[in-house]
């Protein structure tokens, strides 16, 4: 009795296969002149005429015979993918990390849905952003997001300011100019906030992931070495209702 495996690396070659012919078949169906010919004979109206060779072209399709063929290809394809379906009605395994079971008796059929959708997202957690390493970040237990310390920075400003070029004396008056210089004239007190995730925690969470995405593959590998269960002659069946007199 083969295995669930064995039916499904059956099924591909079968599929390829029938569907190639298949496909052939159908485009000739498109071309009526492949399912017409002729045979043409000259008759002489006297002795005096001249004889003229036959002209024959032959029927090169029967739709009879590729009616034929359509049903031994597609009995096949039937009987091998219900051989297939009917056996995945029974395969079933558990998902299980480090020894604990995730998901009970998952059917192969959702193992495969839960094998794409942890390939999702594994891509998604890998795509997530993380907090600054430049950065020392703590936990804002009010707002839930992660803030760094405050950081104070001073803001300038410019100011004229006049200095004695030359005093005053009894004849002449003091000179004077007027200078520019930046003063302080303020601090921006700058505080972080991110609501990125550290770096450990996504490093565990793609583990968990990977972990998870595993096991799914070995129980899907598990399901998929399931002995075979006995499924009706589909194509056989389907045939004799289509074909029938």
């Amino acid at each position: 009795m083969a295995k669930l495996n064995q039916i499904i690396a059956v099924e591909k070659g079968i599929k390829s296969r029938v569907y190639g012919e298949i496909t052939d078949l159908h485009k000739a169906a498109q071309k009526p002149d492949l399912f017409n010919g002729f045979v043409k004979n000259y008759e002489p109206k006297d002795d005096e005429d001249e004889g003229l060779p036959s002209e024959r072209k032959r029927v090169q399709y029967e739709v009879k015979d590729v009616l034929r063929s359509v049903e031994r290809l597609n009995t096949e394809l039937f009987d091998v993918t219900a051989r297939k379906d009917w056996t995945n009605c029974d395969a079933r395994a558990d998902v299980v990390v480090d020894g604990r079971t995730i998901v009970a008796q998952a059917p192969v059929s959702y193992l495969l849905f839960l094998e794409k959708q942890l390939t999702d997202m594994r891509t998604f957690v890998g795509e997530l952003p993380v907090l600054d390493d430049g950065e020392a970040w703590n936990r804002d237990v009010n707002s839930g997001l992660f803030k760094t310390d405050v950081v104070s920075q001073h803001r300038t400003k410019k100011v004229q300011k006049p200095i004695v070029l030359y005093p005053a004396t009894e004849q002449h008056p003091a000179q004077t100019q007027l200078i520019t210089e930046d003063v302080i004239a303020g601090f921006w007190r700058q505080v972080k906030h991110s609501g990125a995730m550290p770096k450990p925690e996504k490093e565990q969470l793609a583990e968990r992931v990977e972990k998870l995405l595993q096991a799914v593959k070995q129980a899907r590998e598990e399901a998929n070495t399931r002995d075979e269960t006995p499924a009706p002659s589909v194509g056989s069946a389907v045939f004799s209702f289509l074909m029938a007199d």
